[in-house]
This record gives structure tokens, sequence and C-alpha cells, in this order.
């Protein structure tokens, strides 16, 4: 690994929380989350244990696509509050010692962004659709010009009425811009120094592994997908000019004080092609999607963590993991839902917490909440149920605003709902809640030292003085059982099968995931962590 500072820049081994602003906390009432709903919840944050907190865009936007369709990006959509309220969030957490990361959406605008409403305006070959994709389509215009696909569903073309079709990789209303012009590439250097300046401490950045396409938008012939994980040569996906744009990146970020830092959304085939967008030039750090996809299964998640520190410790980097985020079926359910689930989340997390590097916390996931897989047909707003044709039920299951107290929903989500607007707890809010979270909420989870709310803090207040150590050493164990140990004095077992196991390593025992057995066996779905002699 390359030499680092003998002061570790903060974002190498932070923990940091995504805030999905609209489901997080609701100020004024109206069932949507905003930027003062997140202030009135920063001593909760800052409680938690986090280091950190993305928040999710808050752009003024038409929201075809939950704010990743931005029509203005330096500025606060009403919805959500004021340029005013993002400065006083800011200062509120960095009082509170929280650093703030804010979403970048480089690949595309809004539709109703004043640049594509200016190209729509101008017409063929002019400057303003530059800035954009549009071409003329075979066949006298008639079919689109190349067969790729949108990650929503359907064609990732549109054609105007006067001809041309523009590109969008994934809704119409978010045109994608062609990052080859050099006005494009201007603008979003502004943009970043444009919050650099109020004060931010860096971007997680949007699609990072797209922006460039082949520029003579060849047919995918079917052997690229459009969504997953990207193959070596796709047209659009992963090609090599972005690696440049980040350089110069980097070197803005770079020339402001206080670590700023860049993590990628790099949706990419191997551990080995993520590694390249963490060179010491490039992005800080990039979300481990290979963590996150592996099954509940000892020689799978082991190979992912393999792979991924050896290809990431190649460009002297440290790996980011993960295992939900507001795009992904949350882990619960994933891992099998109801206790089982609730069961293999508690492990996970304590095995994500206990390897090296950063690690990121999707809002909800302390409180142990599953996937709605059941929200009606009418209540779904992501694009991709729409696109489908109600096909894929898409995004909005692991989207669901926050409970945070009471028995019945909102559960505190927004303020009381006032005498003239009814009667009632409060405002309904903009996805349904489940009745059963009211066994989640926070402030009933509080309450109980065994609840997930508590794990999730005691193991990062532990994690802070236990963990933040040397390299990942495997230990031998049985098939079913994952074990590492780390200097000075720290080991982590993972017991992913059905039978309880003797722990390989002896030890002091601070923190697990499932009570052990009178024996001190570690029972199934069980992660500890030991302390291998007394400290000091």
């Amino acid at each position: 690994m390359a030499a680092t500072d003998v002061r570790t820049p903060w974002w190498r081994t932070a923990v940091i929380y995504e805030v999905y602003v609209r489901s997080f906390a609701d100020s004024d009432g109206d069932g949507l989350g905003d930027l003062a709903g997140v202030r009135s919840r920063m001593a909760y944050l800052a409680g938690l244990g986090v280091d950190a907190i993305w928040l999710t865009p808050f752009y003024p936007s038409p929201q075809a696509d939950a704010g990743y369709d931005v029509a203005d990006y330096r500025n606060v959509d009403r919805a959500f509050g004021t340029l005013a309220d993002f400065d006083s969030l800011l200062a509120d957490a960095h009082h509170f010692g929280l650093r703030v990361i804010i979403d970048l959406v480089p690949n595309h605008t809004s539709s109703e962004h004043p640049w594509f409403r200016a190209a729509l305006a101008a017409g063929a070959d002019s400057t303003e659709r530059a800035r954009y994709i549009f071409r003329e389509g075979p066949k006298n215009g008639d079919e689109p010009p190349n067969d790729w696909q949108s990650v929503f569903g359907g064609p990732a073309w549109t054609r105007l009425t006067d001809g041309q079709w523009y590109l969008h990789l994934f809704a119409p209303e978010q045109p994608d811009l062609d990052w080859s012009n050099t006005e494009v590439r201007t603008e979003f250097e502004s943009i970043l120094r444009f919050w650099l300046d109020r004060g931010v401490d860096g971007f997680r950045v949007d699609v990072a592994h797209g922006l460039f396409k082949d520029p003579a938008l060849p047919d995918a012939h079917g052997s690229f997908e459009a969504a997953g994980p990207a193959r070596e040569g796709h047209p659009h996906w992963d090609r090599e000019e972005v690696h440049e744009l980040y350089r110069e990146w980097r070197r803005i970020s770079d020339s402001y004080p206080g670590d700023v830092t860049f993590v990628g959304e790099a949706w990419v085939r191997t551990p080995h092609r993520l590694a390249r967008y963490v060179r010491p030039d490039e992005l800080h750090t990039a979300f481990n999607f290979d963590f996150l996809l592996a099954p509940w299964d000892a020689a799978a998640l082991r190979q992912a963590i393999d792979r991924s520190i050896e290809a990431v410790t190649a460009v002297g980097a440290l790996p980011t993991w993960v295992l939900s985020n507001h795009d992904v079926v949350r882990h619960v359910t994933r891992y099998g839902g109801g206790e089982l689930g609730t069961r293999r989340a508690r492990a996970a997390v304590m095995l994500m917490l206990a390897l090296p590097g950063g690690a990121y916390v999707y809002q909800g996931e302390e409180l142990g909440l599953a996937e709605v897989t059941d929200l009606p047909d009418e209540a779904l707003q992501d694009p991709t149920f729409r696109r489908s044709g109600g096909t894929e039920r898409g995004r909005d299951g692991c989207r669901v605003p926050l409970p945070w107290s009471g028995r019945q929903p909102p559960f505190g989500f927004g303020p009381e709902r006032p005498p003239e607007r009814g009667a009632g707890p409060g405002s309904e809010t903009w996805l349904p809640q489940p009745s059963e979270w009211a066994t989640s909420a926070v402030e009933r989870q509080e309450a109980e030292a065994t609840s997930m709310l508590s794990l999730y803090r005691e193991a990062l207040r532990q994690r802070r003085l236990l963990v933040e150590h040397g390299p990942l050493v495997w230990v031998e164990a049985g098939a079913d059982v994952v074990v590492f140990t780390r200097q000075p004095n720290f080991a982590c077992v993972v017991n992913l099968g059905t039978e309880p196991v003797e722990s390989p390593v002896s030890g002091r025992v601070p923190l697990s995931s499932s009570p052990l057995t009178a024996s001190a066996l570690i029972p199934g779905d069980t992660a500890v962590w030991q302390t291998t002699h007394p400290p000091g």
C-alpha cells in the first residue's frame, strides 16, 4: 500500500449516514421530509455515533425521479427549504462534529433545466443542443439513433417534434449531458466551487461510472445491459474518458482545506475496475457493491471482502462498505426477512463495521426496517414502475418515511396536524408507513437495550475504541464461519450457519449481535467482537 500522511484523512475510516431527505423528518407537516426536519434530528445523528451525513438531492426539481432530475444545481427546492436552511443545517452539523456530503448529479439534468429548455427552443445544430446528446435517427429519422435502453425500462431515446432524438439513460425527464462539451465541464467546476465555498465537506457522485459515451453511439446488440454492474467495453458506462475528469475534480477538491472528499457511485463488474476510480489523483472512495450484492454465505462474503481489499490496496486506497441504500432492497429483506433477516442484519452490521476502511449506513437500517413490499400501486412514484408497465415495482419500498415515535402513522415523522386541518396525529406521509412500524420507532427502540438501534450505537461506539487498527488477517474456521483479526488485539467472528460454534480465538467478548449460549458458544447467524488480549 502506498504511504499515507501521519494524519489520516477522516474519510478513509469514516462511517457516513445516508439521509434520504424526503423520508427522514418533516418540519412543516406536509408529509415530505425537508432540511429543517434534518436539523431537528441532528442530535439523534450525532448520538448514533456516525462521522458524517450524506444528503440526497434537495435542489429545485420537478421530482420526476425523486430529485435526481435537477433543474438548478445552486439552490434548494422550496419543498425542502431555502439556501438559508441549508446553511443553517451545515452549521448545525459542524457544531455537532458531523461533516456534510451532498449529492452531485452530473450525468443528466432535468428536462426543466434552463439549458435543456434553451436547447429545445434553439433547434438542431445549435450550441445549446451541443450541451446534450441530440442526434438524427436512421430510416428518415423514424427510428432512434441506436438500440440503447433506459435503466428505468424502454428506449433511451425520445423524439422531438422537429425530428431529432435526445438521449436519456434514465427517464425522458432526465436528458443526458454531453461531457465532451467544454461548456459542460466548466459549468460543473463552477457548481463544485459554489458548494465548497459554502463549506460542504464533499460530494457523492451519482452515476460516477457514466457521463461519457462512445461518440460513435454503437448499438449494444444485447451484449451490454443498461442496468446493473457495467461490463468492460460498455458503450456508455465505465469509459476511460471519465478518469481524466475526476483528476480535474480532484485538483479542485485538493485546493480546499479540510480533506474535502468525493465518493463515487460506480456500478462496475469487478473490484479491479472499481479501484481505477479511487487511484490517488481521482475520487477518494467508492461504494463497494460487490460486498452489498454478496449473499448470506461465508465463502461468498469472504471472497467479496478479499477481492475488494486486494483491488483498492493496489492503488493505495481503502474500501468503503455498504449494506443498503435508497436504490436497493433493504438488507433485512434480502437476508430472508422477518426474524431470520433481522438476526442476520444484526450480524452483518458488526461484520461491516469491523472491516478496514469506511462504511455507509442507510437511514432506517439502524432501526431494522425491512423493505415495504405491499405499497399500493397508486402510491408508487418510482419512474421504474411506470416505465416498466408495472412489471417492476421500483425502489419505493426502501424509501418509506422513518418512524420516530407514537403508535400509529405517521409515527412522529412530522408535527402534529393543526386543528383546522382535521383530527389526527399528523399529515399523511408521501409514501404510506406500515402500521407494524410502531414497534420499530426510534422512541421505542431507545428504551430497549437489545434493540437494533442500541446495537448500532454500541457498535459504532466500540468501533472507535477497538476496530480502527491494523490490516485484516483471516483465521481458518468452519465452512460457515468468517473469522479475522486486526492488530493489535481485535477479532471478529461471524457464524453464518445454523449450529452454534466455538470461537477459534480466545479473548473477552465486548459485543455480540445476539446472546451467546450458556456455554459461550456462538449461535447461528451471530457475530461477536473479541479483544484477543487485555488492551494496553
